[in-house]
């Protein structure tokens, strides 16, 4: 029998500031361990319920025990990501993204949010820019903000990355809006969906390696959506950020920046080699924790201890019974 210890080889628990608040977050905290084919990395969000993490730990153990696919390329071109920020910062925290043609912006309103869109334009004026709502509108709402973020911007909008969460105001607002609607949360949420109506309220699919559940679980759920993909990622540190990068560089069509470039918003990332942007592109290449950045970013004992006993309970809970018989399939 596999022992706990054995499989979660090196764990270890990193904390690392974010440069901005990000969606409520100051502190990113994760789990890296090690395993044959590499480095693993466990960071479902700490509000997560252990079931919600499941597909997390079972992407982390795919990453640190099986070799990546196939590549059909060796770089992927990365969006820029705006915060809610002050708008003096912008251009700081968008001088991190060197290069990059897109940018997405976490919005609340027209009314609060439309001056963070044209500091970016202002930064670049051509720009293609993705607006994140976050499923945060009724389909009134979303409506209304719609109608004047276009009358104000015109046609530069990507996508709006889920504008509400309620699948039947999806529908009604792709019949009203000029904008592409991407889903992100209605397809975390609903891992066991068919999707075979997805067509009908989305343009994009918006597909993350952790909440995926892995590359190969991912890969299957883009076949299944049947939509394009845009990979992006949870605010992983550089070991999930490299197993996003090889899920998009996995893919036959790639027709969209991905959202992989996101340890630019963290204070610093742990990993060698680093994770860089050059002409709005990252290299695809697996990374390990980096010695002296893990001790300087090491998690308190209370913390590894909480990140312990949550692996611990989820793997007790039928999931590590499950993972070893694939394992021995």
């Amino acid at each position: 029998m596999w022992h706990l210890d054995k499989v979660f080889n090196d764990l270890t628990i990193v904390a690392i500031p974010t440069r901005t608040n990000f969606r409520g977050i100051n502190i990113r905290e994760a789990a890296l361990f090690r395993g044959p084919a590499g480095w693993g990395e466990f960071s479902p969000f700490t509000e997560y319920a252990d079931v919600q993490s499941e597909p997390w730990l079972n992407a982390a153990l795919e990453g640190a025990y099986l070799p990546w696919p196939k590549l059909e390329r060796n770089s992927i071109g990365v969006n820029a990501t705006l915060p809610k920020v002050e708008i003096d910062r912008v251009p700081e925290i968008l001088n991190r993204f060197p290069g990059a043609k897109t940018v997405k912006i976490k919005i609340d309103d027209f009314e609060n949010d439309s001056e963070l869109v044209e500091a970016a334009l202002d930064f670049n004026p051509d720009f293609k820019v993705r607006l994140d709502v976050n499923g945060g509108w009724d389909l009134q709402t979303a409506l209304l903000n719609l109608y004047n973020f276009y009358l104000r911007f015109g046609k530069i909008f990507e996508y709006i990355e889920q504008p509400c969460l309620r699948i039947e105001d999806l529908r009604e607002l792709k019949k009203e809006i000029p904008m592409k609607i991407a889903i992100d949360e209605s397809i975390r949420q609903a891992l066991s969906s068919d999707f075979s109506d997805a067509k009908e309220f989305a343009d994009v699919a918006i597909i993350k390696w952790a909440p995926s559940g892995g590359i190969k679980s991912a890969n299957k759920l883009i076949e299944k959506i049947g939509l394009p993909a845009v990979i992006s990622s949870a605010l992983d540190t550089g070991i999930g950020i490299s197993h996003g990068l090889a899920l998009a560089a996995s893919q036959n069509d790639l027709n969209f920046d991905c959202g992989l470039a996101t340890t630019s918003l963290l204070e610093s990332d742990v990993v060698t080699p680093p994770i860089e942007i050059t002409a709005g592109t990252v290299l695809v290449s697996r990374t390990a924790p980096d010695e002296k950045l893990v001790a300087k970013y090491l998690a308190s004992a209370d913390r590894r201890l909480w990140w312990q006993n949550r692996i611990e309970r989820i793997w007790e809970s039928g999931f590590g019974e499950r993972w070893q018989s694939e394992q021995l399939d």
